[in-house]
């Protein structure tokens, strides 16, 4: 399992968004380099569409996209996947695999990138994470349970 290196990270707090507001709906949108192993997390109001919109990013679908929410004060954090569906580069399996095997470095990532939300707002160290897989293969368009935010705190 790889390890989130804070020197490779790249943080961008989109427009209306602060490290403290707003609490929920909180957005965000992980891409990376192959080049130089560097990652981008946005966090917003929603999601960072200039980035997902770049050519590379539409070519691979291997971008992160996450919401973290309250609703009636059960916090949760949804993250999902395009494993299959489109052009998307890989058989949905390969994909789906290797989305599994890095979901513990995303929700790692997601955390180190906006830390100083997660220490001024504890109550969401118990959000129950929800990973949807999303494919035109039904084998693969799937959701999963993994734990809750704590579970993946560096």
């Amino acid at each position: 399992m790889p390890q989130v290196k804070p020197d490779k990270m790249h943080v961008t707090h989109m427009p209306g968004t602060s490290e403290f507001a707003p609490r929920t709906p909180r957005c965000y949108t992980l891409t990376h380099s192959d080049l130089n192993g560097d990652i981008f997390l946005s966090i917003g109001c929603s999601h960072d569409t200039k980035e997902t919109s770049k050519l590379y990013t539409r070519f691979m679908r291997d971008e992160v996209i996450a919401e973290l929410r309250n609703e009636d004060n059960q916090p949760s954090m949804n993250l999902h996947y395009h494993v299959s569906g489109g052009f998307a580069f890989g058989w949905a399996k390969l994909r789906y695999k290797i989305f599994c095997h890095y979901i513990t470095y995303n929700l790692q990532a997601i955390r180190l990138g906006d830390r100083a939300f997660f220490d001024a707002n504890p109550e969401f160290e118990n959000a129950k994470i929800a990973v949807h897989f999303h494919s035109t293969n039904k084998k693969y368009d799937k959701t999963e349970q993994r734990g809750i935010l704590a579970d993946y705190r560096l």
